[in-house]
């Protein structure tokens, strides 16, 4: 049933890049909005003016309460499903959507069809890779949602796009129920945002709506699986078929690896004797072992929207990945120097670790409730030292003296600017020729720096300076 908007009291939930397009839209199809917003920093007052000079009404400083009449909320993602606004608007019985539900309900009936990515790593990466290969077969895409380009935007704007690949975290899973892709994958699932969500069940579940009413195919990772039960477990389309993505030889109705060669065994004629060679793992940049991966599920979604093999091949040629995710700076005295500094959780250190055979590690941040004795545990053999930093550098500490009692650990208790620049130059007296120095934090960043880009630009900074 249509939602009507003229005249309703819509309160939306955050500014920010949600919060401001979903005001707009709304404000142009009728809607009386309130805007409620917890700060009231400089960005958010500037943001509450632009709104304000269009006839919206903004509250700063206060989030929690429902305002009077409200008939529907429309939340920024990241706000929890128990804040108290929430909870007066279940008792009140008052609908709660995010800005992906929103976008969703405002597609026009000839929209371009979503291909969706969500899991816990390698999102962005995936997406952007699948945006690559679509425009490589002459369509008309973008890379939207999570990636931080506004869906909204892409479904409301004067733009026409022949299909679009969206990103999709748990946060905005939780508040779309509505959504249904043309095709989705599932990445992986390990443990992340569970003060969010509650445990690692709602995580999943909620990870799991992205198969929701898929028509042509589920993507998951026959190496997680978690992946695959969240694909039998959901409610599709007649005809919409399972297909898994494998670092190994695939089986029927999978993408796998050949001898290098990047192949698919589910989208070609008689599957079970034939497969199609689609890009050299060379082709991927960087071909380590979970990007091969993101690079075989973003060909699987690009494979169910029809396009060519050799479209697979020149999009994964094309694509360069963004800053701070498994980069090399450089190499100094046969040492190579890599930033990984987007790996913030466990997951992601692990496929970061596994990338390299000799490693000085330079690890630590805020660890957000995790546990390191299995990630440790698994890359022991790998390490040739740690260094490690931030503020909770001592459960790192703890699991290597457990794990890995012989690796050399340089712990540093500072918190200054120049503690990046003396982790890497320790890096660099533990280091020998034919080793990497690799920033994988498996932490967040927010102790010490305002963002991960920010401590992996200090990280290359700091290698930089050990080259002069």
């Amino acid at each position: 049933m249509p939602f009507e908007f003229q005249g309703k009291h819509v309160t939306v939930a955050g500014l920010g890049v949600s919060g401001v397009p979903a005001a707009k839209a709304l404000h142009g199809l009728g809607a009386r909005v309130t805007v409620v917003n917890d700060g009231a920093d400089e960005r958010a007052r500037a943001q509450a003016a632009e709104l304000e000079a269009l006839g919206i009404t903004v509250r700063l400083g206060d989030g929690d309460t429902l305002p009077d009449g409200t008939e529907l909320i429309v939340t920024a993602p990241g706000w929890k499903p128990t804040k108290p606004l929430f909870t007066a608007a279940g008792q009140a019985g008052v609908p709660v959507w995010g800005d992906v539900e929103l976008a969703w309900r405002l597609r026009g009936p000839d929209s371009a069809p979503w291909l969706a990515v969500t899991g816990t790593n390698g999102k962005t990466t995936t997406v952007q890779m699948l945006a690559s290969i679509l425009k490589a077969a002459g369509l008309r895409t973008a890379a939207v949602g999570n990636i931080g380009v506004s869906l909204l935007d892409a479904v409301t704007g004067d733009e026409q796009y022949d299909v679009l690949a969206v990103e999709l975290s748990s946060y905005q899973l939780h508040w779309a129920p509505s959504p249904r892709a043309h095709s989705a994958a599932v990445l992986n699932l390990a443990p992340d945002h569970l003060d969010w969500h509650g445990s690692m069940e709602a995580y999943a579940a909620d990870k799991g709506r992205v198969y929701e009413g898929n028509r042509v195919a589920c993507v998951y990772n026959v190496a997680d699986k978690a992946t695959e039960d969240l694909v039998r477990e959901a409610d599709v389309e007649e005809g919409c078929r399972a297909i898994g993505f494998t670092l190994g030889s695939p089986a029927p109705s999978q993408l796998g690896v050949v001898d290098g060669i990047l192949v698919d065994r589910a989208f070609v004629e008689n599957r079970h004797k034939n497969a199609q060679e689609l890009a050299e793992v060379s082709d991927v940049n960087p071909p380590a072992p979970h990007n091969i991966a993101n690079a075989l599920a973003a060909a699987a979604l690009a494979r169910a929207f029809g396009v060519p093999a050799a479209a697979v091949r020149d999009g994964l040629r094309a694509f360069t990945p963004d800053a701070h995710r498994i980069a090399h700076v450089a190499d100094v005295d046969g040492v190579a120097y890599v930033d990984d500094s987007k790996a913030t959780n466990t997951h992601a250190t692990e496929a970061s670790l596994a990338a390299y055979e000799s490693i000085v590690w330079i690890a630590g941040g805020l660890a957000k409730g995790a546990t390191f004795d299995e990630l440790v545990a698994g890359a022991a053999k790998r390490l040739r030292g740690a260094v490690l930093i931030g503020a909770d550098r001592a459960l790192i500490r703890e699991a290597l003296a457990r794990h890995a009692p012989e690796v050399p650990v340089v712990d540093l208790d500072r918190t200054d600017t120049g503690a990046m620049l003396q982790a890497v130059q320790e890096a660099r007296r533990l280091a020998r020729p034919g080793d990497t120095v690799l920033l994988a934090p498996a932490c967040a960043s927010m102790d010490m720096f305002t963002n991960y880009n920010k401590r992996g630009d200090a990280f290359a900074q700091a290698v930089r300076e050990l080259g002069a």
